[in-house]
């Protein structure tokens, strides 16, 4: 699931003028078009002129052949084409209903309105169980007029009001519908506005049933273009009106708390892998033992360290440790013992270590440390600290252990297996040099 951006639902079949457009020519544009609004640019700014705008010129100036500078025009609020469609929602609250799609260099790409906020809406995250009776706000939106009144009555409520549409009842059932579409036919046509609102209603009206689901509203808004959808109760009698803006505010309230259940769903899901992920790291790169890195974790870990040490121009050391005369151990006390002395060696080794020290369990009872920033001398006093411990600690059943070491400075063309065959050779000299003690290479 995931919400359009402006640019991928905006219209970008615009009309626009420009605010030194005469106002009757404007109205040819409207008519040609089929719009009852129009954009007027200026400069970097949008207006909208509606035909509201174009009643209350005409109650001034009859003929109109007056500039739309002169008019007081809404400004139309602009958001990039790249942003998402949630950050629309909050000019859904205003009386206009157009909002202007920008390209990067604030030119106009298109404009968004509440049709193309509908069309785009997923069906499948509509409440299709909710009824429009659930929402419906009966009275406040819809004007309901005798079919008698006079049109000049009807044209000033509507510029008092800034209602766009007046519903015409007889015996409480809609008989008819005056929009300001209706209105642009009158004034592009010089229409008598002293005659009856029955003469230019549009009749019959198209209605649904206030048990139609929220789903099926937004169909018969897509498919009739419509900008309400009246509501009538099982008898045809009027029940009230939901306008687009309604709809739009229920179907994403619904599409936003769906998101936001598969997001806490999801959320838990990858909290579970991430557990489950670093499980599997941690079998995949630590020896089962004695909890140290194995030989491919620390494969990865000397080349990221040997490539710092090259960037920054430092230094690093790498040291080999063997646990002397273990086959010994293992053969006398068993190897249940063996694997304690490994242990008690791998937690004496991170008691002492730096944090940023590495140290890796390299096979049976071999240890490879790896020494970032520590020169050959500083590694030798460390090796040498390390073997003074080992030699004073205190084993169940074996009592005193010892362990030789084999040191070396890790070099700029190093990689792993030169640094390690050093370092090995410095520990067979170690040995034969009788054990317990520390060489270097």
């Amino acid at each position: 699931m995931r919400f359009p951006t402006v640019g991928e639902i905006a219209t970008t079949k615009v009309v626009t003028v420009t605010r030194e457009s005469i106002l009757s020519e404007v109205i040819d544009v409207m008519c040609h078009h089929g719009h009852r609004n129009i954009i007027v640019e200026d400069r970097n700014s949008f207006f909208l002129l509606g035909i509201n705008d174009v009643l209350s010129a005409k109650m001034r100036v009859p003929n109109l052949d007056i500039s739309i500078a002169s008019l007081e025009l809404a400004k139309i609020p602009t958001v990039y084409k790249n942003e998402n469609i949630l950050s629309t929602i909050e000019y859904l609250n205003c009386n206009l209903e157009h909002i202007c799609a920008l390209n990067e260099d604030g030119t106009l790409y298109g404009i968004l309105t509440h049709t193309d906020i509908t069309s785009s809406i997923d069906p499948d995250t509509l409440m299709n169980s909710f009824c429009l009776d659930d929402f419906l706000k009966l009275g406040k939106r819809v004007k309901w007029i005798r079919k008698e009144t006079k049109t000049s009555v009807i044209l000033q409520e509507m510029i008092n009001n800034a209602t766009d549409s007046v519903m015409i009842v007889e015996e409480s059932k809609p008989i008819g519908i005056f929009t300001t579409k209706d209105v642009v036919k009158i004034i592009r046509k010089n229409l008598d506005v002293e005659a009856p609102i029955s003469t230019y209603m549009s009749s019959p009206v198209d209605t649904l049933g206030k048990e139609s689901s929220v789903k099926e509203a937004l169909d018969f808004l897509a498919q009739k273009h419509y900008k309400r959808v009246v509501v009538v109760n099982d008898d045809g009698s009027l029940s009230g009106m939901i306008t687009q803006k309604e709809l739009i505010s229920l179907a994403y309230s619904r599409w936003a708390m769906l998101t936001k259940e598969y997001q806490e769903e999801l959320g838990k899901i990858n909290e579970s892998l991430i557990k489950k992920n670093a499980q599997i790291e941690h079998l995949a790169s630590r020896d089962p033992l004695t909890n140290l890195y194995n030989r491919y974790k620390f494969s990865k870990l000397f080349e990221l360290s040997h490539k710092a040490m090259v960037e920054r121009e430092g230094v690093m050391s790498l040291v080999m440790v063997d646990v002397d005369f273990f086959k010994k151990i293992n053969d006398t006390y068993g190897h249940g013992v063996g694997d304690m002395v490994l242990v008690g060696i791998s937690e004496l080794f991170l008691s002492l270590l730096r944090e940023e020290d590495i140290v890796c369990r390299w096979g049976g009872e071999e240890f490879v440390i790896l020494l970032p920033s520590a020169n050959l001398k500083d590694a030798l006093s460390l090796a040498e600290k390390l073997r003074g411990r080992i030699e004073m600690m205190e084993m169940q059943s074996v009592h005193r252990v010892t362990a030789s070491f084999g040191v070396t400075q890790v070099r700029v063309d190093d990689d792993l297996k030169s640094a390690v065959d050093r370092a090995d050779n410095a520990l067979y000299g170690a040995k034969d040099a009788g054990r317990n003690c520390v060489v270097q290479n």
